[in-house]
């Protein structure tokens, strides 16, 4: 029995997560759970201030939200998932998350370490079949920090430890065990309540590492900025778009898997970099993990070289040989302003740049208007970016967030402001974008979310849980699939290594055929989502208003399966 003055660890962690500033805690629960549960039953009898606890009915799902919340609001989030198996599940997850910089704490039940004799010991057989020697393996590699804990007078502090590491720069996700027998343990109350214990890192630059980049930029003739993962802030990338339009610098988004840059800008001269880098003397890599493909793009070689990013050379990643002639550290919402104003007292050549600045800007707009006029032609029938092309014409003037697995094709679809483009991230964990749209929504709610995805995507994110978790939860999402009824992305690849070969050649490509294509509808339907297939050009505007209108006046999820030709 509890005294008075005691509570359990299982109460303890929903009121300290709330201290850490955590809104939602996206659990899929477990027989490990019996004193999280009661814990916050408990919490919520004494009337304690509480995160949300969800009811999330698959991990992946799980991680995705988490990951999409802090897209928009930029504050981590907690997932709790079910011991060994359910950590498995949740895994991909993990490694998106590290991939991206994207901080969150994941914690898991621990099957029970003792068989008797102890309250909260081993019971049903899963007691033991879920048992494994290292369980925190699982997720190791993509997490910052981890730990399994063992007193119940230790969750305070860990928690306390766990946030600060998982916001501090570079970012990423943590992981905590928590054993049964631990949870049921007491502990005084009065301790879980308390001020945070450990305030994050936050990585400024270097002076003199910005200095030497600043004068490497403002000296350029041809310096060229290649960025993947934003420009920082709200205030940071606004002041990136005016540096590189003041300064005449041209800006690629390869593969961005965030937007750092209007796709409207004059500077912006698109996703593929080829051009502008085999002139460019000066090559900043702005958070980018791999700015350019070795084997097609070509540097310099007398080229300087640039670094920025919190983790600019990104250790986490044994290969990843970019050259970096100056790298500079740090969080780019200080980064980026340290490099504009340290450029404010070097020489400015206005004929020269203003020269530079109308040739970017002729360069950029036949750019896109080539890709645009290109994307238009349906032929042949629909293809992914003519779905692009259509979607980002119905979004305009739309508050809009963009969430892109292997879906859509930025330049073809205009993106302006900072957080209206998201793409999957470079680990290539699938299914991600419908829960991220769906974790976006919940930080936004006034926000337009639409996931835009491949067949293949839609199956890895376990459609009939998102679907369940969107009409539950009240989340109007909008899903379009690009339905090519194949591996694409590995045709793709196949068509780049043996563009001769027999696979090309003969136009089979064993291995990569998702045929039948399930009634993508009906899954949508049993969820009581809206939905529609749209097999004929002429009717893809029609039915992307009537989604939208769906998600936006109705405020009920919808989707979209649209049969594409194989790229």
């Amino acid at each position: 029995m509890l005294e008075q003055n005691q509570t359990t660890a299982g109460a303890a962690i929903f009121t300290r997560l709330k201290v850490l500033g955590v809104d939602y805690v996206f659990a899929n629960s477990g027989t490990d759970f019996p004193p999280i549960i009661e814990g916050l039953a408990e919490a919520q009898a004494k009337g304690l201030e509480l995160p949300e606890a969800l009811v999330i009915p698959h991990e992946h799902a799980a991680m995705g939200m988490a990951h999409g919340y802090y897209l928009i609001s930029g504050r981590p989030q907690a997932v709790m998932l079910h011991t060994n198996v359910g950590l498995s599940n949740g895994a991909t997850g993990a490694i998106n998350a590290a991939c991206e910089h994207v901080p969150m704490l994941i914690m898991s039940g621990r099957t029970p370490i003792t068989e008797k004799d102890r309250f909260g010991a081993r019971t049903v057989p899963i007691g033991w079949g879920q048992e494994m020697r290292d369980q925190a393996a699982l997720v190791r590699e993509a997490c910052k920090w981890d730990y399994e804990l063992r007193f119940p007078e230790q969750i305070v502090e860990l928690l306390d430890r766990a946030a600060a590491i998982a916001e501090s720069t570079p970012k990423g996700p943590v992981y905590l065990s928590l054993p049964r027998e631990t949870l049921c343990e007491p502990l005084p109350a009065g301790a879980i309540d308390g001020p945070r214990s450990i305030t994050p890192v936050t990585s400024a630059p270097n002076p003199a590492a910005v200095r030497m980049g600043a004068e490497l930029i403002a000296g350029a003739e041809r310096p060229l900025v290649i960025a993947q993962r934003g420009a920082g802030d709200e205030a940071s990338f606004a002041a990136f778009g005016a540096w590189a339009e003041l300064w005449g610098i041209a800006v690629s988004s390869w593969w961005a898997t965030h937007l750092a840059i209007s796709t409207e800008h004059p500077c912006h001269v698109g996703w593929d970099p080829g051009a502008a880098l085999a002139e460019a003397d000066v090559v900043v890599i702005l958070d980018s993990l791999a700015p350019w493909w070795p084997d097609r793009h070509e540097l310099r070689e007398d080229a300087k070289v640039i670094n920025i990013g919190p983790d600019p050379l990104f250790s986490r990643f044994p290969v990843r040989n970019f050259r970096s002639d100056v790298t500079i550290a740090g969080e780019s919402a200080l980064t980026l302003p340290a490099l504009f104003e340290a450029m404010e007292v070097l020489p400015f050549d206005d004929a020269a740049i203003s020269a530079r600045r109308a040739r970017l800007a002729e360069t950029s707009d036949r750019t896109r208007r080539t890709l645009r006029e290109n994307a238009a032609e349906t032929g042949r029938g629909i293809t992914k970016h003519y779905v692009s092309l259509c979607l980002g014409q119905a979004l305009e003037g739309i508050r809009s967030s963009v969430f892109s697995e292997l879906g859509a094709q930025l330049g073809i679809i205009s993106r302006t402001e900072r957080n209206s483009w998201f793409q999957e991230p470079h680990s290539g964990g699938l299914g991600w974008s419908f829960p991220c749209a769906m974790g976006a929504q919940m930080a936004d709610p006034e926000l337009v979310c639409v996931a835009v995805m491949g067949d293949g995507s839609y199956i890895f994110a376990n459609p009939t849980a998102c679907h369940q978790i969107a009409e539950a939860m009240s989340l109007p999402v909008l899903v379009i699939i690009v339905n090519n009824e194949e591996w694409g992305a590995v045709r793709a690849s196949v068509t780049g290594l043996y563009p001769n070969g027999f696979a090309s050649r003969s136009n089979r490509m064993p291995l990569t055929a998702l045929k039948p294509s399930p009634s993508f509808t009906k899954t949508a339907e049993a969820s009581r989502c809206w939905s529609r297939r749209v097999t004929d050009p002429a009717d893809l505007p029609g039915a992307i208003a009537s989604a939208l209108n769906v998600v936006r006046f109705q405020k009920r999820p919808a989707l979209l399966d649209v049969a594409v030709l194989p790229d």
